[in-house]
């Protein structure tokens, strides 16, 4: 696992209130955590960090995929990436895709997490093999990974 070297600006600096509801994707902050679920009509409305960080465009991870065989296996590889956010989403809903954009020879992927960014290119490396390379940049706050085959 990685370490985290970078204090998470989207990461609460104190407790939400109780229940909190997004307007944008309708996760609800109960018991301490973010989820999905219904919300009491009173509840607090504020952005959830995930829908703050796709308004803003400032994703925690990228990851990049490239190579021939990734070429060659587009489709089938980016429905493992899909499916592999939809599990993570399902249960964390702050877990989520922001963009694919797609070039010739390779197609970027930005997360609005970390952990989804590094889970998504291990689900790739045990499912393809391939090159696997992570870094971190501080100045940005952002994981970058890099799979190719």
């Amino acid at each position: 696992m990685f370490e985290e070297h970078v204090q998470d600006p989207y990461r609460a600096r104190g407790k939400w209130p109780e229940p909190t509801v997004c307007p944008e994707c309708g996760a609800v902050f109960q018991q301490g955590r973010w989820r999905w679920g219904a919300a009491v009509p009173d509840a607090e409305r504020h952005l959830c960090p995930a829908c703050q960080r796709t308004r803003d465009r400032l994703p925690a991870g990228e990851l990049t995929l490239s190579g021939p065989f990734f070429g060659a296996h587009r489709p089938e590889i980016l429905n493992l990436v899909r499916n592999t956010e939809a599990a993570a989403r399902a249960e964390h809903p702050l877990e989520r895709i922001m963009t694919i954009e797609e070039e010739d020879d390779r197609t970027v992927i930005t997360f609005t997490d970390k952990h989804l960014t590094h889970g998504t290119a291990e689900a790739l490396r045990h499912a393809y093999q391939g090159e696997l390379e992570s870094r971190y940049t501080d100045e940005e706050a952002l994981l970058r990974v890099s799979w190719r085959r």
